[in-house]
């Protein structure tokens, strides 16, 4: 790749970024409209241009976030906003910023008066008696023409916020939350003891509760300043490149870093921000969040409260501030008010603590299908890890040490599971690859000037070279997808899970914006910008970009409802073609893809855990559609009763007791730093997380059907040597 300026890095220090105090300066605003302008035209991959339809476009998104609830703003405002939605590519040039000059001045005009209409509002108690609905999707809905409408908006925004909040107190009352420790174990919760309230102190207290709230919601966003308004301005036009490229002043600067290097004590969850809401999009392995199996993808948080202190609501929260609420010391408690896809809220005590990182390695056991004979390993990969500081520590080291346990224990197929994997290391995607099959390319990298790199396993060695089935589902995403591909292409394995992977086929590096020449006479911090600048392709041609990996076999897969594909992202690059490599197919065997199809598909038909699966998908598909939400009591409390009766019946805690799991003691010890005086507690600590193994081995359905997936494909292969013998 050709030289860059700023200098292109993966992973650079934030110390030079964190001592010094932003203070404005036009000079330095215009320099860095210059630079982010010249480095995405330069370096990303889309090679757009920013001219008047990228800043038409970026117009639309500077809007959502302002205001993406369509709460604040009324018609005649974003008519005067609008002068400007030709100027922002002549803005980021020039250092005018005239659009965010007066989108300061209309904003915090509308805070003012959105914050009068409170105090005029909650003077009195509101009714739950009437009929009143609510659209809850700012798609579906259009901005005001007038401060008359404005004001029924937000009598609508309070009655319903204070409502759930009436609600939350009952269910509080009702309800003991149980909090999962740092192990993952339920334990009671130690609350201090309260009397419990009467219905009309409960709707005293949510109604001054949620006053509180909105006071100190208005007086956050009131207090945002020029810096919020300009990041706001240059992530609009960098959202115009692609979803994954963003400007990051210092203090995002520091919290990507800090995920990077996955130094947090926290949850453990990607979040992200979804209209005026915080949403989950992914649960991190090994992670509080990920142990406790309470807190999902597409959950919204609505709250956070520290111990039993009073909550913090996060709406109209920027994501970098609501994850400071979350984070905290380790051992503390936090209490999340989260919303359910299916409209139920609930509350969810998590015990803060680092991400477990022997939670992330690979894991194997030997899993038997009931009355059969066919002995299939299972290999758990829940991340492509590699410490580049200690390279013996890898994936792809681990994975073959997994291998050589399974051979020894003679098995007769492989299940590998990158469910839920998310990626990482690209170079453990092509080493991994390589001890499936003797060599070859495994995966094509293009960048942003057409260059192409082929990514080839050079290794004859064959580490496994039996049948192989591989598991991926929604959360698959980046070096899963070039595993799974390159062995589906290679016919080397049969590809198993929901209608397709994520489909993140691309690569960001981070440009710090501190570096360059002209930088060091601000003495000033200028933050960075994470920019997309390659794309993969498989050995096919095909890019994993935006349509994923298509298994062979599709099974019903329960996170099917989550709308946080990379197809789902406004602006994520299109998939499309490059020339194929030439490579050599697997020719040991082949697999009968129709005839195992047919065989999954009868045993799915007949199995209820998948048809309690089916429809719970519908069920949720059809609640996501429900955008209108009623206000009145009655009428919410029977909703909420008829939600909490289906999340019951349709709950996934059956176990297949008839799938044996043996031999995995020795891998779930094989990264464990045992000091000779915690060999006890160590002992009890291990028994517990055995049974845990087991458990959730034999709730998972899917495993289950792989497991008989790999016993037909081991009973087929049988016959056809049988066959071939005679």
């Amino acid at each position: 790749m050709k030289r860059l300026w700023p200098i292109l890095i993966l992973i650079v220090s934030i110390n030079a970024f964190s001592q010094v105090k932003d203070v404005r300066d036009p000079r330095r605003e215009k320099l860095i409209g210059n630079i982010l302008k010249n480095a995405l035209e330069t370096y990303h991959y889309r090679g757009l241009k920013i001219n008047d339809e990228v800043s038409q476009k970026a117009f639309r998104e500077y809007l959502k976030k302002i205001d993406g609830s369509k709460q604040f703003l009324t018609k005649s405002d974003i008519k005067e906003l609008e002068t400007f939605q030709f100027t922002m590519d002549d803005e980021m040039v020039n250092g005018e910023y005239k659009l965010v000059e007066k989108g300061l001045v209309v904003l915090k005009k509308r805070i003012a008066l959105a914050e009068a209409q409170r105090k005029e509002l909650f003077k009195k108690q509101f009714d739950f008696s009437g009929n009143e609905t609510m659209e809850l999707d700012p798609e579906k809905k259009d901005w005001v023409n007038d401060d008359v409408k404005l004001k029924a908006n937000w009598q609508a925004v309070f009655k319903q916020a204070t409502l759930n909040k009436y609600l939350s107190l009952i269910d509080e009352q009702t309800v003991k939350p149980a909090v999962k420790d740092a192990k993952g174990k339920v334990t009671a919760k130690k609350m201090k003891a309260e009397k419990k309230l009467t219905d009309a102190e409960m709707r005293i207290k949510a109604h001054d509760s949620v006053s509180k709230r909105f006071q100190k919601i208005f007086e956050r966003l009131a207090s945002q300043d020029r810096e919020d308004q300009l990041e706001n301005f240059y992530n609009s036009i960098s959202t115009v490149f692609d979803p994954h490229t963003a400007y990051l002043p210092s203090k995002k600067k520091q919290d990507f870093d800090i995920d990077i290097t996955g130094k947090l004590e926290g949850i453990g969850a990607v979040l992200q921000e979804d209209g005026s809401f915080i949403k989950v999009v992914q649960i991190v392995p090994g992670g509080p969040a990920w142990r406790g199996k309470q807190l999902e993808a597409d959950d919204i948080i609505l709250s956070v409260a520290q111990g039993a202190k009073e909550s913090v609501d996060l709406t109209d929260m920027k994501v970098d501030d609501a994850v400071r609420y979350i984070r905290g010391k380790k051992g503390s408690e936090v209490r999340l008010t989260i919303k359910k896809v299916d409209g139920s809220r609930k509350i969810i005590s998590i015990i803060r603590d680092e991400i477990e990182v022997a939670a992330s390695f690979a894991k194997s056991s030997v899993l038997q299908a009931k009355d059969s004979e066919v002995k299939v390993g299972y290999i758990q990969l829940p991340k492509f890890y590699r410490d580049f500081e200690n390279s013996k520590i890898n994936c792809t080291d681990d994975v073959r040490k997994e291998i050589e346990r399974l051979k020894k224990a003679k098995v007769d197929a492989i299940v590998l599971d990158l469910r839920n994997n998310g990626g990482g290391a690209l170079e453990d995607a092509r080493l991994m690859s390589g001890l499936f099959i003797e060599n070859g390319p495994i995966v094509q990298v293009k960048n942003h000037v057409g260059e192409i790199e082929v990514l080839a396993d050079d290794d004859s060695t064959v580490s496994y070279d039996g049948p192989l089935v591989i598991l991926q589902n929604r959360f698959s995403a980046s070096a899963s997808e070039i595993l799974a591909g390159a062995m589906q292409d290679y016919g080397r394995a049969v590809v198993v899970g929901g209608d397709y992977s994520h489909g993140k086929g691309t690569v960001q590096a981070v440009l710090d914006l501190n570096r360059g020449p002209l930088v060091s006479i601000f003495g000033q911090t200028m933050g960075a910008l994470k920019v997309t600048i390659q794309k993969f392709y498989r050995v096919t041609g095909a890019s994993t970009q935006y349509k994923g990996i298509t298994p062979d076999l599709i099974l019903p897969d329960i996170f099917s409802y989550v709308e946080s594909r990379e197809k789902d992202l406004e602006y994520s690059l299109p998939w499309d073609q490059i020339a194929p490599k030439p490579f050599s197919k697997w020719t040991k065997f082949a697999y009968n893809l129709t005839d195992l199809k047919q065989k999954s598909a009868a045993r799915v038909k007949s199995n209820a855990r998948f048809t309690k699966i089916n429809k719970n998908i519908d069920y949720l598909n059809s609640k996501k559609k429900e955008t209108i939400v009623s206000l009145n009591l009655k009428k919410v409390q029977s909703e909420e009763a008829a939600t909490k009766k289906m999340a019951e019946e349709l709950k996934m805690e059956e176990e297949d007791k008839g799938l044996m799991v043996t031999n995995f003691e020795d891998s779930l010890k094989a990264h464990e730093n045992i000091r000779p005086g915690d060999m006890k507690k160590w002992s009890k600590d291990f028994e517990q997380r055995k049974e845990d193994w087991i458990k959730s081995l034999r709730q998972d359905v899917v495993l289950g059907e792989s497991v008989f997936i790999a016993t037909d494909i081991v009973k087929s292969l049988k016959l056809k040597a049988t066959a071939i013998n005679r």
